[in-house]
Order: C-alpha cells, then sequence, then structure tokens
C-alpha cells in the first residue's frame, strides 16, 4: 500500500510504500488489548503497603478484664477491628509484570500500526529537522498538519531541535522508532511516522 508523504510545512514530498505484513494487516481487539496489558502492568510500581498486625507499635497488654464487662473480650489494641489497628490481608510489595511471548508483543504493535493506518490516522512526514527550536513555530506547523494530539516517531535519534520544541506541546509526544509501542500509539487520535521511522519499523517487524 501507499501513503503520501508530506513536509512539516504541509507541502507534498512524494510518496512512500508501506508493508502490508505492517501496515496492512486486520486488527484483533484481543491481541491489542493483552500487549496493552501487560505494558500498564509492567510500569506498575508495586510499592504499595499497610502494616500488618505484627507491625503496629501497640503495647501487648491486655486491655481489661476478660469478663464482666458487658463488652466484647480482646486481648490487645493492634487487631483490626480498632483505629491504627493492623491492616488484615493489605497489600505488600510486589511486581504486577506478567509474561507475555515476544511474538504476541510483535503482532501487537504490527496491528496498532495496521489500525492507524486502515482508519486513516497516519500522517507521513518526509523528515523532522528543523532550524531552531521554538515551541511556537512548531505548533504554527502541526496545525497546518491538523496534528492537537499526535504520536510523532523519527529514526533512530530524534531532531534534537524538534523535540526540545515539542516537549511543552500539549498533547504531543516523541519518540524514537526504538520506543514506539501500542499503548502510546493508540491513545493517540493521530500517529505521525517520518521515512527513517518507517524504514526502522519495518526492518524490525517484516
Amino acid at each position: 500500500m501507499k501513503a503520501e508523504v508530506v513536509t512539516l510545512d504541509a507541502g507534498t514530498a512524494g510518496e512512500v510504500e508501506l508493508s502490508d505484513a505492517v501496515f496492512g494487516l486486520e486488527p484483533r481487539a484481543d491481541i491489542l488489548h493483552r500487549v496493552v496489558r501487560w505494558q500498564l502492568a509492567k510500569r506498575q510500581a508495586g510499592t504499595h503497603k499497610t502494616k500488618g498486625r505484627s507491625e503496629v507499635h501497640y503495647t501487648t497488654r491486655k486491655m481489661y478484664r476478660q469478663k464482666g464487662t458487658g463488652g466484647a473480650r480482646h486481648g490487645n489494641r493492634s487487631v483490626v477491628q480498632f483505629r491504627h489497628g493492623g491492616t488484615t490481608k493489605g497489600p505488600v510489595p510486589r511486581s504486577h509484570a506478567h509474561d507475555l511471548p515476544k511474538k504476541v508483543r510483535a503482532l501487537g504493535l504490527k496491528m496498532a500500526l495496521s489500525a492507524k493506518a486502515a482508519a486513516g490516522g497516519l500522517v507521513v512526514v518526509d523528515s523532522l529537522a528543523i532550524g531552531e527550536a521554538r515551541t511556537r513555530a512548531l505548533r504554527e506547523r502541526l496545525e497546518k498538519l491538523g496534528l492537537s494530539r499526535a504520536l510523532i516517531i523519527d529514526g533512530a535519534e530524534v531532531d534534537a531541535n524538534f523535540a526540545r520544541a515539542a516537549r511543552n506541546l500539549e498533547g504531543i509526544d516523541v519518540l524514537p522508532s526504538q520506543g514506539a509501542n501500542v499503548y502510546d500509539i493508540l491513545r493517540r487520535e493521530k500517529l505521525v511516522l517520518t521515512r527513517a521511522a518507517i524504514e526502522a519499523l519495518e526492518a524490525r517487524l517484516a
């Protein structure tokens, strides 16, 4: 399949051939869901923690006599019923990550790229090279292209001036080709790829 290539100034720069093995697949919601769930689980810190009965600092002296008070029997104040008592079966530090085969991860990335291409959300630009890192000038260029919520992927390295100018733009994410991932592709309305990004992604996935 072919895609039109534009410049950052909204001019035309020819066409590029997209591999059907990467950009022409039929997206499957179950594969995309598995990969996104794997990504989000992997990045969770897992540092949540509550204190159990053995960890709270209270005296172990019996609160009051066993019988004759008219109240329930208690041994100390560290039990869960009392304020500041220990938590029963509370969260402890752990890893939320789970395994996902590399082939499924690669297939999910292909399907995310194919989904954007099929929905008309794929924009191919010739290059991200700009003369100076000015956020206002870059915002005006992106508005000409109709990009307000977009993920922009360059080749092995992102142009330094472009990355510096884009980091203060809300709704615009910039990544090198190696950082392309399913979650970031799906969460933005548009996916912008350079010629270098297409070559790198096809070499990585085809």
